[in-house]
């Protein structure tokens, strides 16, 4: 039996090669002037005590520092200082790394959606395995049997690949039970559903039709025709239509 040999890649391009890694190094931060104008918070506060000194943006400018480079929060304090300075904006004070972990725990973040247009949502559900014990007893006294899951499930625009919602059930869950929740939480028009056939099922394609969406979804193998299937409504005749569609081009 004979292998195959690897094929080595050889770079002969020296000079271009040696440009694209210099320009990987290379760092250009872009910082708005309106989060400058922002960073000091001048509100009321809706309470009695001392209102906050730095607004949301200012929290979120460095936090959004510390989590693209991986930062603790004491860096992060620094980081901001000397972007502060080279800024030209010496008279604003930074945030204590304190006061950053302490507004972290109550800030609410909105991230912007890429795609403005209608969602293609594609749902399934994955088992999360729960580890309530420790490596050295599954050493020592091997595996329980009892093994506790999780199930989640998650819908996807799959156009922008952005998680738009989900839910944590129990492992006895079905798909078809947790799908009317997803998509009550999913905010926008929603022009497609993707699934697979745990789907298959009059209840998910009346919550698919009152979101207004179309339903691909493969049938079963042995999916037939009933006749109450047609005074069900219209998720239910659609469902029906296709089923009857299979069927006669199966001949």
């Amino acid at each position: 039996m004979t292998t195959k040999k690897k094929q080595q890649y050889r770079i002969r391009n020296w000079q271009q090669y040696n440009k694209a890694l210099v320009r990987r190094g290379s760092l250009t931060l872009w910082v708005e002037e309106r989060a400058l104008g922002l960073w000091l918070n001048h509100d009321h506060p809706a309470r009695r005590g001392r209102r906050c000194t730095y607004t949301d943006v200012a929290i979120t400018c460095a936090l959004t520092l510390s989590s693209v480079y991986g930062l603790p929060l004491r860096s992060t304090q620094g980081l901001v200082r000397s972007l502060l300075r080279l800024l030209g904006a010496d008279l604003l004070p930074t945030p204590h790394y304190s006061t950053l972990s302490r507004r972290a725990a109550s800030l609410d973040v909105e991230l912007p959606r890429s795609n403005k247009g209608p969602l293609h949502l594609a749902v399934d559900s994955t088992g999360i395995k729960l580890y309530g014990e420790g490596e050295w007893k599954v050493r020592l006294h091997g595996i329980e049997k009892r093994r506790t899951w999780r199930k989640l499930h998650l819908c996807i625009d799959h156009r922008t690949h952005e998680v738009v919602s989900l839910a944590m059930t129990d492992k006895y869950v079905l798909d078809r039970r947790a799908l009317p929740r997803l998509l009550s939480e999913v905010e926008g028009e929603v022009a497609e559903f993707l699934g697979d056939g745990a789907y298959d099922f009059q209840d998910c394609y009346r919550a698919i039709h009152e979101r207004g969406a179309r339903a691909v979804i493969p049938l079963k193998k042995r999916a037939r025709v009933t006749c109450k299937a047609f005074a069900q409504g219209p998720a239910c005749k659609h469902r029906a239509a296709r089923r009857l569609l299979v069927r006669y081009q199966a001949g």
